[in-house]
């Protein structure tokens, strides 16, 4: 049944949309991936007004993790989001 759905679904929009990668506000997308076996990271995306962090989380078809590591250091890099804790 995963797999149907997988080859029906996730994968099916990947390629017919010719995506390298998909994006998901928080790590919600992270469990799908997981259950899959799609490759997918988290990354920092900002803070909210009282300080926390909040996350995006990249998602490709399987054996695309060096572009998923490209996409999520280069949004990192351009955006600046992270910063060391001060505790």
């Amino acid at each position: 049944m995963m797999e149907n759905l997988s080859r029906d679904g996730f994968e099916k929009l990947m390629k017919e949309n010719e995506l390298d990668a998909t994006l998901s506000l928080g790590p919600g997308m992270s469990g799908v991936l997981a259950t899959g076996g799609y490759p997918g990271i988290t990354v920092p995306s900002g803070y909210d007004e009282n300080g926390m962090p909040f996350y995006i989380c990249f998602g490709g078809l399987k054996g695309t993790k060096p572009k998923l590591v490209q996409v999520a250091y280069a949004y990192e890099q351009s955006t600046l989001a992270r910063f060391a804790p001060t505790n």
